[in-house]
């Protein structure tokens, strides 16, 4: 049996990030005097790297002051982090289900593709234990920002699986468009931070954890 990979995104896919992205977000604006966006608009750039993200939210910024919105942004967010402690950016419920089931399978390999850096990503996936669960983990630092596909072009690289065999999984349009642009196969999750109307374009659109599983398996062919 060939190898099959399912690859995740991360905030809004597997942790409930956004009061964490929320608070980072509002105060790096606050700290270079920006005005604050919107929480809409806020999660609505959640999986694009920092660089792209603050140019949609600051448009009317210079550069200088956007290098300083992302900096801003980094070491909030790992100021929040820090002080929420376990409470910080909490799995979905069911996820950790997910993820040993899909792991417990040798013809399944697991991945991860995120807009997080890797210290956030490592921080993450140390905090809640995920780390043993994924073969590739690709981040912004050594990618261009979703939904470029080199991040999922690198996983099928690293793992062997071809595009054919594999599945991108996320909650926002730049993972579907970023499955879509590598010849993956992409499942799109309703419990994240784009409304479903912006992810028609998946291949499967989920609810809950349990149908996230039954799409997996009827897409891939196999018992997972």
């Amino acid at each position: 049996m060939s190898l099959k990979l399912v690859i995740f995104d991360v905030d809004g896919t597997l942790v409930d990030s956004q009061a964490d992205i929320l608070g980072a977000m509002t105060r790096s604006f606050e700290t270079v005097a920006c005005p604050v966006p919107s929480r809409d608009a806020i999660l609505g750039i959640v999986g694009l790297s920092l660089p792209q993200a603050m140019a949609r939210l600051a448009p009317d910024s210079d550069q200088d002051t956007r290098d300083a919105l992302v900096a801003g942004y980094k070491e909030a967010y790992f100021d929040i982090r820090r002080q929420g402690g376990a409470d910080s950016s909490p799995l979905y419920p069911g996820i950790r289900d997910v993820l040993e089931h899909l792991h417990a399978q040798d013809e399944i390999l697991l991945g991860v593709a995120t807009g997080k850096s890797r210290r956030g990503l490592e921080a993450l996936l140390d905090a809640r234990d995920l780390r043993r669960y994924f073969i590739t983990t690709q981040v912004a630092d050594d990618h261009p920002s979703k939904p470029h596909p080199s991040m999922l072009l690198t996983a099928l690289s690293e793992t062997g699986v071809a595009a054919g065999d594999a599945v991108m999984i996320g909650d926002t349009s730049y993972d579907i468009d970023m499955g879509h642009a590598a010849g993956m196969v992409a499942i799109g999750v309703t419990w994240g931070y784009h409304p479903a109307s912006q992810l028609r374009h998946a291949h499967a659109l989920v609810d809950t954890t349990d149908t996230m599983m039954q799409a997996i398996a009827q897409i891939q062919g196999g018992r997972a």
